[in-house]
């Protein structure tokens, strides 16, 4: 009988750190979105440089709205039939279509716009999920987010732990203990918050 129970708390257990860690992967990934869309690193610059390649401007309209397309789809052929020509003229252009796509897909996101990011700007956190994706293991993924969640949070509750017990010591101490300390509560009801209501782009 304790046997059986304990499977099950094992279960409940395992089935709330999955939540946990899904929730936090929502919680990184769109608190991280803007970074990441306007980064080379990014998939809509990808697709961009792949459409381009391609010649295949399907791949890119799924990053805008159905109201965007005929502009995208006009400066996506003017800038295809410049590929051949000179290169220092065909980056400009090549540059100046991936800042209107990435811009698009911001505005029809209502998300704002601050120019392009380079390589080694995306976290690499957001890497990761991306790198689950296109490898189809989310497994190595939750297991490197739980090493890291238990990390995170642990670090967070040993320095709340040991300020609480001096915070009436001095004026300095308890100033010290309340940063910390919410710090680290804000950092769970974010975990609680998003594990109850999701997340949205914005």
């Amino acid at each position: 009988m304790n046997t059986h129970k304990n499977k099950k708390q094992v279960k409940i257990l395992k089935t709330s750190i999955a939540t946990v860690l899904l929730s936090l992967l929502l919680l990184f990934a769109f608190h991280d979105a803007t970074a990441q869309c306007d980064s080379f690193e990014g998939p809509v610059i990808k697709d961009a440089v792949k459409a381009l390649d391609d010649n295949k401007v399907d791949l890119v309209l799924k990053w805008i709205s159905p109201e965007q397309e005929i502009e995208i789809i006009t400066l996506f052929n003017k800038t295809h039939a410049l590929k051949s020509q000179d290169k220092d003229v065909y980056e400009i252009v090549e540059k100046h279509f991936i800042e209107t796509l990435v811009r698009l897909h911001h505005e029809s996101q209502n998300a704002p716009y601050t120019g392009l990011k380079p390589l080694g700007s995306t976290k690499q956190i957001i890497q990761m999920t991306d790198t689950a994706l296109q490898d189809d293991d989310i497994e190595n993924f939750i297991v490197k987010m739980d090493d890291h969640l238990n990390k995170v949070i642990r670090e967070k509750y040993r320095k709340v732990a040991e300020l609480y017990k001096v915070k009436d010591n001095s004026v300095v101490q308890g100033r010290a203990f309340v940063t910390a300390y919410v710090d680290y509560t804000h950092t769970i009801e974010a975990i609680h918050y998003f594990m109850e209501n999701g997340a949205t782009h914005n």
